[in-house]
């Protein structure tokens, strides 16, 4: 009887805990002058040449480019006003606005804006995955960049979070970016940062339109429970990415506001080919034992599509076109790996050769909580044909070195396919052939003579229609290879009280925070 009741109180504490919560969430109210709002954060420091920094830079309202992405994905004009491109299809001129200042008042010219990009490039290698220029010149306001060949995308190019526009005289009077943030254009500027919390503060500079807080706190809340909690009681304002076993506790609830729409993302595990899965057939083997369907049906509750091809069905690249060879087949797997000459010699279960067991890491990270999930669920799927599953959760600070540097079997990602605007860039860095650096994000081992004819093809041509038909074809090559597992395609959110307006979620998932988000007129 004492353990009943006991029982009954412990659930009566939790419908009273959960009653307290959602009364705290129940108050519409934002306060008119702090804005506080719940993130996942990355970033180390604001470097915005380190890493991928430079995204959370953009989400803060830091720092701005020159051109910017529309809830469609077209290319708008930004801290450039327009563009033009020469007969020859070599150089570019962009046209900077004549109105915008630096957060410390510096006016942004022409010559300030070819100092911060010249900067990028000295400072990250993979700027010149993007593009490479034979000049680049500041004449009045117009930056004119002649490029050593025709690149269709450069205004694309140049709108992704490493060419943010900062102001280099500030470093070299001796801020420092990565502690003390970059100075740039944004509607807010950094008064504290550290990896748990970041603070911001109005831009009194600002050029394009009313900054209507005067501070922002956004705390990093990394669990995706803790930070829907965080929502529900009014800590936060407003959130993104709230995880799908969270989401329904914020849907026809009339105190907030969602939206929610199909990403530009994919989940995938990159396979380095450089060990036990440069085998063709393992690495077949190993795709075809993952039932991907139950895994976003079932595991994520519908909130992700199931996974098949490099690029999301959200854009128009040929996903039901598409035939993915190593499609869930676990008998298939198992004939695979016979052929390759794997046997369970000791009755454990898992395939040996050699004297070796089949056996590989999977490198994760959990800020995103889906990860987690597709890799137990590959763990236990894969083990039914025998193949063993190391699990290795690492900080997010790690992965881009691994996956430069080729340290994994298997290394998670969920990538934004297209941030340049279309997927040429991440088609590109991942699979094509990675000649003596010249393609270091590519540290797989993946080369297809055929696959990197077909990207440089893609590089140069202005056609869209033969653009479409290229990444198509480049898709069918990689699934061919199975040259990685594509998990599956998430449904990206932003969750705000509706004492906000102005909340917004972009396919691009660079613009968190702008200063378009303001209280909502009563």
């Amino acid at each position: 009887m004492k353990k009943l009741w006991k029982a009954i109180s412990l659930s009566l504490c939790g419908i009273l805990t959960a009653g307290i919560i959602a009364g705290c969430g129940s108050e519409n109210t934002v306060d008119k002058t702090t804005l506080k709002f719940g993130v996942t954060n990355f970033a180390d420091t604001l470097e915005p040449t380190q890493n991928y920094f430079g995204w959370v830079v953009m989400r803060y309202a830091i720092g701005e480019c020159l051109a910017k992405f529309d809830e469609k994905m077209n290319v708008q004009p930004w801290l450039a006003e327009s563009w033009s491109i020469s007969d020859d299809h070599l150089t570019w001129t962009f046209k900077i606005r004549d109105n915008v200042k630096f957060s410390n008042g510096n006016p942004v010219t022409a010559e300030a804006v070819k100092k911060s990009i010249e900067r990028a490039f000295a400072k990250n290698i993979r700027a010149k995955t993007f593009f490479e220029y034979t000049e680049m010149k500041a004449d009045d306001q117009n930056l004119i960049i002649t490029t050593s060949k025709p690149q269709p995308n450069m205004p694309g190019f140049l709108a992704d979070p490493l060419f943010i526009i900062v102001d280099v005289t500030a470093e070299e009077q001796g801020r420092d970016f990565a502690k003390e943030g970059p100075i740039c254009t944004g509607p807010y500027k950094v008064e504290s940062f550290v990896k748990e919390k970041a603070v911001m503060v109005k831009n009194e500079y600002y050029w394009d339109g009313e900054v209507p807080f005067e501070r922002v706190e956004i705390p990093s809340i990394d669990d995706p429970n803790t930070r829907a909690m965080a929502l529900q009681s009014g800590e936060v304002n407003f959130a993104v990415n709230i995880a799908a076993g969270d989401i329904d506790l914020f849907r026809n609830n009339d105190k907030f506001y969602i939206d929610e729409i199909s990403s530009l993302r994919t989940v995938l595990a990159r396979i380095n080919q450089n060990g036990i899965l440069g085998d063709d057939k393992v690495r077949a083997a190993l795709i075809s034992a993952c039932d991907r369907e139950n895994y976003n049906k079932i595991l994520l509750k519908d909130t992700f599509i199931t996974g098949k091809a490099p690029i999301p069905p959200s854009m128009d690249y040929g996903f039901d076109e598409l035939t993915d060879p190593n499609a869930y087949n676990p008998e298939r797997a198992k004939q695979l790996l016979a052929e390759a000459g794997w046997k369970d010699t000791d009755g454990d279960g898992i395939l040996d050769k050699d004297g070796k067991p089949l056996s590989v890491d999977f490198v994760i990270y959990n800020s995103r909580a889906e990860l987690p999930l597709y890799a137990e669920a590959v763990q236990a799927d894969v083990k039914k044909v025998g193949i063993n599953v190391n699990i290795k959760n690492v900080d997010y600070n790690l992965i881009d070195k691994m996956g430069i540097d080729g340290d994994y079997d298997l290394l998670i990602s969920n990538i934004t396919t297209a941030n340049t605007g279309d997927p040429e860039i991440y088609l590109s860095w991942y699979w094509k052939t990675n000649v003596n650096g010249d393609n270091p994000q590519n540290g797989s081992g993946y080369s297809n003579p055929k696959y990197d004819n077909i990207l440089n093809q893609l590089s140069v041509e202005f056609d869209k229609e033969k653009r479409r038909q290229l990444i198509i074809e480049a898709q069918q090559i990689l699934l061919d290879d199975g040259a990685a597992l594509f998990l599956g395609y998430p449904q990206t959110n932003i969750v705000s009280t509706k004492g906000l307006e102005g909340v917004v979620m972009y396919p691009s998932d660079y613009y968190w925070l702008t200063n378009k988000i303001k209280p909502a007129k009563a």
